[in-house]
């Protein structure tokens, strides 16, 4: 159902007004009362997830309350910003109008863009003037990637910055030759702290060549034009979706899987896998 902006600006002033209250010393909520911007953090990026997680499932209803979770955390950061004298939510909201204006003047201003990859490479330009306006001295190519991102999305941006001054494979076949090598390389490590495990140097070079094998398997995600966030939520649930299955399964025969060997619970996984199959037949 559409509002008109007066509407929402109402709704939005009743969401601040509940937010004041949680947050009053004297009356409000002791938990609330007892938040700090490091403290609600994660709620802030476990939201976020949610948000991404009910667009995965098109569940419209589910979107529309992560949203609001979601928008809940912004006003939570902006009221305790404003009890602290920094900014309000209203400064909030002026710093983002006027930087998607900005950012956009092929909308607002005179300026043109042939295509998304044309805007794609304005927004950094954009970006990279701010920084410098602000008094960033840092020119590379991968200035401004925050270090509070999910270390998965944060490969990502570094391989996408890197891949715009032409540092990337031509295709994703060497990418994969990569793969194996890193795999390979594993594998060594995994030998080395078999040998000696109470080597710390040992332990780090296996937790080095991981996150090796790792960032070059977000990298073959991004030749394959797959968000490897995506594809690791995809992973999850179906591995949730099969391990339960087992479950059922085995209660429907009276027995408990953590009883079993892992050949026989591999029986149960082969026969849900069989079961999906025909399923999709």
């Amino acid at each position: 159902m559409a509002v008109n902006a007066l509407d929402s600006g109402g709704r939005i002033d009743r969401l601040l007004e509940i937010m004041a209250r949680l947050r009053d010393p004297q009356s409000g909520c002791p938990w609330d009362v007892a938040q700090t911007f490091a403290t609600i953090a994660p709620y802030t990026i476990e939201e976020a997830y949610e948000v991404a997680d009910a667009i995965d499932r098109n569940d419209m209803s589910d979107l529309r309350d992560e949203l609001g979770d979601l928008l809940l955390q912004v006003v939570f950061h902006a009221r305790m910003a404003q009890e602290l004298g920094a900014f309000a939510f209203d400064d909030v909201v002026e710093a983002i109008s006027d930087k998607m204006t900005r950012r956009h003047p092929h909308v607002f201003a005179d300026a043109t863009v042939g295509n998304a990859e044309a805007q794609t490479q304005a927004w950094d330009r954009h970006k990279r003037a701010e920084r410098t306006a602000a008094g960033d001295p840092d020119a590379s190519a991968l200035a401004g990637i925050a270090r509070g991102l999910p270390e998965w999305q944060r490969a990502l941006k570094l391989q996408q910055r890197a891949a715009r001054v032409g540092f990337d494979w031509p295709g994703p076949e060497p990418v994969i030759a990569k793969l194996h090598e890193e795999i390979d390389e594993v594998r060594t490590e995994f030998s080395a702290t078999a040998l000696a495990p109470d080597d710390a140097d040992a332990r780090d070079r296996l937790e080095d060549e991981i996150g090796d094998l790792l960032f070059v398997c977000a990298n073959l995600a991004r030749h394959a034009k797959v968000d490897p966030g995506s594809a690791l939520r995809r992973a999850n649930r179906k591995f949730e979706r099969r391990f339960r299955a087992m479950e059922t399964l085995a209660a429907a025969e009276g027995i408990a899987l953590a009883e079993l060997g892992l050949d026989a619970q591999d029986a149960y996984w082969n026969r849900v896998k069989a079961d999906e199959k025909a399923g999709r037949q």
